[in-house]
């Protein structure tokens, strides 16, 4: 499960071998969440409202890098690091 961000404190992951639609993981503390990239809302679990905040605006300009981290992780590769 390669942790591409780290969003104060919050873990933004991804998981190989996913099913469509394309998202990641949110985790903080003992809360994790799968968020849609496409839409940015939480499809499964929860986040705290003001971390749910931050990655939200930490994801909103980079959907294009999450969407290419998704499918490299599709391929069974590591996606590296999203700034």
């Amino acid at each position: 499960m390669p942790t591409v961000a780290t969003v104060d404190g919050i873990k933004i992951q991804f998981y190989h071998d996913e099913h469509p639609p394309s998202h990641f993981h949110a985790e903080f503390a003992e809360h994790q969440a799968v968020i849609s990239i496409d839409t940015l809302k939480v499809v499964k679990g929860h986040l705290p409202r003001p971390q749910l905040r931050k990655v939200v605006a930490w994801a909103e300009p980079r959907k294009a890098l999450l969407l290419g981290a998704w499918m490299t992780c599709q391929a069974d590769t590591n996606p590296g690091k999203i700034p």
